[in-house]
């Protein structure tokens, strides 16, 4: 044998003695009704992968780590940085976006689970509905008039663009409700996205026409309320958002409404509106 395949072979030996393999532990359940369990695989370690590459792979060899070929493992995924919301799913304990998750940055064997304040769909793949419907219950848009051009709108200043704008960053990953304690299957308590998504739309100068409108929403069933003020929200959300900030605002602003309506509601101008008589 030359010197030069000894040479190669010598690498390839210590390569494969230096290789690492990690172990996930991942949450399996075919379906809400059915019992569920954890079922261990073991891939090879790369250095600077994610937790959604590391499923990407368990994926195309669906082989669990006692070598029993298994069904691939379900789980939510598609923009894979950090904006479309939705791979959250609980990492080692903790609600985290499996995306942004890096394996180099996480406590070994790594456990996997699915979100437990959302109905389970199967594996680590979960049903978002409910904030959708907070979302609708507190309005969470701009109502517009038509298609056709409104104009410029009104200028606004770097500071109020600088608050509006981290507010905007909301992926309804739903994060902020798997670490609230006030959130439960069995409640409807809306939880601080929505909450603070109405207040991103009440600071808008169109979408401040309807302010109230969107109060109200959060002065209905599951609202604002329902807040215990754990301020769990903040320190999971993964963009970083003053939630407990938006949770005080509306809560102050909800007081002046409640406020207004006991003592200083127009009946007749609301009629004659064609509002609430």
């Amino acid at each position: 044998m030359d010197e030069a395949k000894q040479v190669g072979r010598t690498s390839e030996s210590k390569a494969r003695a230096e290789e690492k393999w990690i172990t996930f532990r991942i949450w399996r359940q075919e379906e809400a009704d059915k019992p569920g369990g954890f079922e261990d695989f073991k891939i090879a370690y790369r250095k600077g992968a994610n937790v959604i590459s590391c499923l990407m792979e368990i994926q195309r060899n669906p082989v669990n780590a006692a070598g029993q070929t298994t069904t691939p493992v379900t789980w939510d995924a598609a923009c894979l940085e950090e904006v479309c919301g939705s791979c959250a799913m609980n990492i080692n304990g903790r609600v985290r976006m499996a995306c942004s998750a890096l394996v180099d940055k996480l406590e070994w064997p790594i456990t996997l689970e699915p979100m437990r304040k959302f109905p389970m769909v199967r594996d680590l793949a979960v049903d978002r509905s409910r904030m959708f419907e907070s979302l609708k219950q507190v309005k969470a848009w701009i109502e517009l008039d038509g298609t056709h051009n409104l104009g410029p709108g009104p200028r606004q200043s770097q500071s109020e663009q600088a608050q509006r704008y981290v507010l905007s960053t909301c992926i309804t990953c739903g994060s902020c409700l798997e670490a609230c304690p006030q959130v439960t299957q069995d409640n409807d308590f809306m939880g601080a996205a929505p909450i603070s998504q109405a207040r991103l739309f009440n600071l808008h100068p169109t979408g401040a026409m309807h302010a109230d409108d969107r109060l109200r929403g959060l002065m209905g069933p599951g609202g604002i309320q329902d807040c215990g003020k754990a301020q769990n929200c903040v320190q999971v959300c993964p963009k970083e958002i003053p939630l407990t900030t938006s949770i005080a605002a509306m809560n102050r602003d909800v007081t002046k409404l409640v406020v207004k309506d006991l003592f200083f509601k127009d009946t007749e101008s609301e009629a004659a509106a064609g509002g609430p008589a």
